[in-house]
């Protein structure tokens, strides 16, 4: 089972989490490529950083939106989005170069993930701009979404991710942040949600009803609060129930 973790968030003199203690616990770093957050120096550091310690470099997209952190929805032509994306993909590319490494996978942020999960429009953007860029690089998304099935319908590798510190709707998406029990702090709660889900292949939603949730990579975030320790305990719940901690490829 792989680990992953939001990384490389802040921007400028601003800074986000604690990227050099979660890249000693992850096995996939979703680096962000500027749009949404960080900026070229954030992007070096983090892509040698992650080279260093042997963690998969994947391309966190996102929508044009420093001022909200990428967490509001967009609508984009569908061909701006694409070429948004591409661009991403190529800056993240060059540090990952630099440092002697290289993007192996792309990974939607915020709104976007949200949006793609069911909005043909935007989904199809993200799928169009990894197959123009390189249609070898896995998409990693929730399993069952809009996302997922049009990236696999065009040959693309899908990685099913659950999200071990966020609440579900029955539905199988994401309950939006400002939702009482949208974000999960409890580590317990936290490590056994993840388990389940590595194990069981399920989650459970607020209101105790069962949701398939067949995945190959958990997310913790790297701005939920206690994120190192959180991802740590995960860690070892996973490996303490028998699974391989490691990247998906």
């Amino acid at each position: 089972m792989d680990l992953n973790a939001d990384l490389g968030e802040g921007f400028g003199r601003w800074s986000l989490g604690d990227d050099e203690a979660l890249l000693s616990i992850v096995t996939s770093a979703n680096v962000a490529c500027g749009f949404h957050a960080g900026d070229p120096s954030t992007m070096h550091r983090i892509c040698g950083a992650a080279v260093e310690r042997s963690v998969a470099i994947g391309a966190q997209v996102g929508y044009r939106d420093l001022a909200g952190f990428g967490r509001r929805r967009i609508d984009y032509e569908p061909g701006e989005l694409r070429d948004d994306i591409l661009y991403q993909i190529g800056a993240l590319e060059a540090f990952c170069r630099v440092a002697g490494g290289r993007v192996r996978y792309v990974k939607p942020h915020g709104a976007l993930y949200n949006t793609a999960a069911v909005d043909e429009g935007q989904a199809g953007a993200v799928v169009a701009a990894v197959r123009a860029y390189d249609p070898g690089l896995p998409v990693l998304c929730q399993p069952g979404s809009v996302l997922a099935r049009l990236a696999a319908g065009e040959g693309l590798r899908v990685v099913g991710e659950g999200f071990a510190d966020r609440g579900y709707r029955a539905d199988g998406t994401l309950m939006p942040r400002s939702l009482p029990g949208a974000v999960l702090h409890d580590p317990g709660a936290v490590v056994a949600r993840a388990v389940r889900m590595a194990v069981d292949r399920v989650v459970e939603t607020p209101d105790g009803e069962i949701v398939p949730s067949p995945v190959a990579s958990i997310c913790v975030h790297g701005d939920t609060p206690g994120a190192v320790e959180l991802a740590s305990q995960v860690r070892s719940g996973l490996a303490g129930a028998g699974l391989s901690v490691q990247h998906f490829s």
